[in-house]
C-alpha cells in the first residue's frame, strides 16, 4: 500500500469501474487529491487491486471510498485498507470515523461491524440504484477515544 498519486488515477478508475455499478468519476478522485485528502492504492504484484480515500476535519474523519477489485475480494484487502484509514484518522487527531454503506452490501457491513463500526442512522435515497431508483445508506461510526 502507498499514497495515491494523480498519475495513478487511470488505474484506480479501472478497479473502481469493475467494483461499482455507479463508480466515482476521475474528477472526484482528482478533487480529493488536490484537496489533500489522505488516499491510498493497494498493489499486488505491481497490479492495482484497491484504493481508499479519507477526509479528516477537526476531530472527525469520514471514509469516503473503500474499493477492492471484485476478483480479489474476500482475501482481507478491504480490511487492510480500512484499518489503514482508521489508523490515519487516529494519527490526524480524529475522535470518530464515519462511513456510509449500501444495505445491499452485506459483506461490507459485516466487515465494518467486525472492525468496530456501529450503525447510527440512515440517509434516505443516498445512493443511485437501478431503474433510476435510489437506495438508502446505512450510516456507521467508530469512536476512537480511549484507544
Amino acid at each position: 500500500m502507498r499514497p495515491m498519486r494523480v498519475e495513478d488515477l487511470d488505474a484506480v478508475m479501472v478497479v473502481e469501474r469493475r467494483a461499482y455499478p455507479y463508480p466515482w468519476s476521475i474528477g472526484i478522485f482528482r478533487d480529493c487529491l488536490f484537496a489533500g485528502y489522505p488516499a491510498w492504492v493497494l498493489l499486488e504484484g505491481g497490479a492495482f487491486i484497491g484504493h481508499g480515500v479519507l477526509s479528516v476535519a477537526a476531530d472527525e474523519a469520514h471514509v469516503l471510498n473503500v474499493c477492492v477489485d471484485p476478483a480479489r475480494q474476500g482475501r482481507g484487502h478491504g480490511r487492510t485498507l480500512l484499518r489503514a484509514m482508521v489508523q490515519a484518522a487516529r494519527g490526524r487527531g480524529a475522535c470518530r470515523v464515519f462511513l456510509e454503506v449500501r444495505p445491499s452490501n452485506p459483506a461490507a457491513i459485516a466487515l465494518y461491524e467486525d472492525e468496530g463500526f456501529n450503525e447510527i442512522g440512515r440517509r434516505p435515497r443516498y445512493y443511485p440504484a437501478d431503474n433510476n431508483g435510489r437506495e438508502d445508506a446505512i450510516v456507521m461510526a467508530m469512536e476512537l477515544l480511549g484507544d
